[in-house]
């Protein structure tokens, strides 16, 4: 049985400053961390602290029950390091953000650069559906039942990515019809 008490009190800690960060800048605009790191997609601290502690945990139960297999725990293992390693990176640099400058008023993208973002992202949707297809065709015409598995989780992840391409075309759509009529 492995012994993360180390683990554990260093996330105690960390779990203390990100309070103590939350509080004093309060929810963020966007996500923290991208949500293949931590899937709350929170805009504090502390729930990714709970998710960190959470990975932890399933560590922990998995191995207890000793259905903890080499793959399972280099998995768990590489995310854990990672969600902390990414906290750790955001409470470091908070003394040096606490000293940029804050735009004064509310900052307003021109209406041309929207235009340009929306360009961009209906490239990327075409290059998104254009994979789609093509790891659906290498899926059906795949014999081998664990190369099959990886191109669908592969699948999966680009039909995710077109799926957010979409929303934020979406979005950026309704910015700018609302810009136009407004302006």
């Amino acid at each position: 049985m492995t012994n993360f008490t180390s683990i554990e009190i260093m996330l105690e800690q960390l779990g203390k400053t990100a309070a103590e960060i939350d509080r004093r800048r309060g929810e963020q605009r966007l996500p923290l961390f991208d949500e293949r790191l931590f899937g709350c997609r929170s805009r504090y601290l502390v729930p990714c602290i709970n998710e960190a502690k959470a990975t932890l945990g399933s560590i922990q139960r998995e191995e207890k029950a000793n259905i903890l297999t080499a793959q399972r725990a280099e998995y768990l293992t590489q995310m854990l390091v990672a969600q902390i390693e990414a906290i750790q990176r955001e409470v470091a640099t908070q003394r040096i953000r606490s000293n940029e400058p804050r735009p004064k008023g509310s900052y307003k993208k021109p209406i041309s650069d929207m235009y340009q973002d929306l360009a961009q992202h209906q490239e990327w949707e075409r290059r998104l559906a254009q994979m789609v297809n093509d790891q659906e065709l290498a899926i059906n015409q795949c014999h081998s039942f664990s190369q099959q598995q990886d191109l669908q989780q592969k699948l999966l992840a680009t039909e995710k990515r077109l799926q957010r391409c979409k929303e934020a075309m979406i979005r950026l759509e309704q910015q700018i019809t609302y810009r136009e009529q407004h302006d």
